[in-house]
C-alpha cells in the first residue's frame, strides 16, 4: 500500500531542515541539487564500501564525471530522505538504480 502523503510530507520537510542546516552558512545552495563539484567530497563523503561500489558502477556503467557528482548528489538527499547522516551503500545503490538505461540493438 505504500506510505500516506501526510508521511511523505514529514520526511520531505525533514530532509529540507537537515539540508538547512548542512547550507546554513553557504547562502548560494538551498538543497543537495545545489553542491557545486568542489563541495561534493564535503557534503557527499563515502566510506572505503562505497568508494568500491563507486568505482565498481563508474567502470561498469561508463559513468562520466558529471554523471558522478549527479549521483552522489542524489545519494545524499536519499540518505537525507532515510535520516542517515552518512551516505550509506543502499542510498548510492538507489541512486545508481535511477541511470536511464542505455538502449542495445
Amino acid at each position: 500500500m505504500g506510505e500516506t502523503s501526510e508521511a511523505i510530507r514529514k520526511r520531505v520537510q525533514a530532509a529540507r531542515e537537515i539540508q538547512n542546516k548542512r547550507f546554513g552558512e553557504l547562502t548560494d545552495i538551498v538543497c543537495n541539487a545545489g553542491i557545486r563539484i568542489a563541495e561534493v567530497s564535503k557534503f557527499c563523503h563515502l566510506h572505503d564500501e562505497g568508494q568500491s561500489l563507486m568505482r565498481a558502477a563508474m567502470s561498469q556503467m561508463n559513468l562520466s564525471a558529471c554523471a558522478y557528482h549527479r549521483i552522489l548528489k542524489l545519494a545524499r538527499t536519499i540518505a537525507d530522505l532515510a535520516g542517515s547522516e552518512e551516505i550509506q551503500s543502499a542510498h548510492l545503490v538507489e541512486a545508481l538504480q535511477y541511470r536511464p538505461k542505455l538502449m542495445m540493438g
